[in-house]
């Protein structure tokens, strides 16, 4: 059965780029080690956009960032050294760990104008690899298993479902897009204590109730829910096995409150160190 349903609230990430926050929400704060998801757009740049719509230079802790484009390109470079865009289909994984800094830079729009459209999913670490070593991954269109059935669509963005292995986690989930033709049924994997699904686009129903873009439902733990979709839709399915409680402050997320007081401490003295190739600029610490 259906625990919640979460509508997105609009936050606003700088300069008016404004995204649909799903998680966390208070009643249920995540969903497996889901613990942050944003719904990116549609929003259509023109070109010579200011460049207060980059997300600047900042911090993370305890936690992998999974970057999925239905449109437009995004530009990631990081305190490990990379550079790279990421385009609709592929993934940019990059894990936190005992920390990182990272820019999201939109500059194929100021250059040529660009329709961004994605969602940003953070996934918690597990206890006894909250403070692994950072690191990044890319992967193509072509790395990443195609479910194909009558009416059915599905990219296993990240874990493993529907008979696929996709991105290896650090803990047990899946994370998948679907495009569904109205009518098209899939039944989420019974494999994990919790599972959810986003509304990116159309209509669909599930456990007898109907659900609109912008909506997620998030089902009882143990559930196997079908999802149904009453029109052409975009649906993103995610799940998996609880890590624990974690505490999410700005962009730290850890099993321990010190532990991000420690984080803070460490990224306003400068010891977090700022991405090699986008250091002359970073986002301040919130007071």
């Amino acid at each position: 059965m259906i625990e919640h349903i979460i509508t997105e609230r609009q936050r606003d990430l700088g300069g008016g780029f404004t995204v649909g926050r799903v998680l966390p929400y208070a009643p249920r704060r995540m969903v497996g080690p889901f613990i942050f998801f944003d719904h990116m757009g549609p929003v259509n740049f023109e070109a010579g956009i200011p460049k207060s719509l980059d997300v600047r230079p900042h911090p993370h802790i305890g936690l992998s960032t999974v970057t999925y484009l239905f449109s437009g390109e995004i530009m990631h470079r990081d305190s490990v050294g990379s550079e790279l865009a990421i385009r609709p289909g592929e993934v940019n994984w990059m894990t936190a760990g005992r920390g990182i800094t990272h820019s999201e830079r939109l500059e194929k729009a100021r250059l040529t104008g660009d329709l961004i459209h994605g969602i940003q999913a953070w996934v918690a670490l597990p206890d006894g690899q909250e403070e692994v070593d950072p690191a990044f991954a890319h992967f193509g269109t072509g790395d990443l298993p195609m479910i194909e059935d009558k009416g059915l669509s599905m990219r296993l963005v990240a874990g493993r479902g529907f008979g696929a292995q996709s991105v290896k986690t650090h803990s047990p989930m899946f994370y998948a897009h679907a495009e569904l033709e109205a009518g098209t049924k899939v039944e989420l994997p019974m494999d994990y204590a919790e599972c959810a699904a986003y509304v990116v686009t159309g209509r669909i129903k599930t456990e007898g109730q109907e659900l609109a873009a912008a909506q997620m439902a998030v089902f009882s733990d143990g559930a196997s829910p079908v999802i149904e979709a009453l029109e052409k839709s975009t649906v993103m399915l995610l799940g998996g096995d609880p890590v624990g409680q974690r505490f999410i402050d700005w962009n730290f997320v850890s099993s321990s409150k010190e532990r991000i007081e420690q984080a803070k401490a460490d990224y306003t003295s400068g010891r977090m160190k700022l991405p090699d190739l986008d250091h002359d600029e970073f986002m301040p610490l919130p007071k």
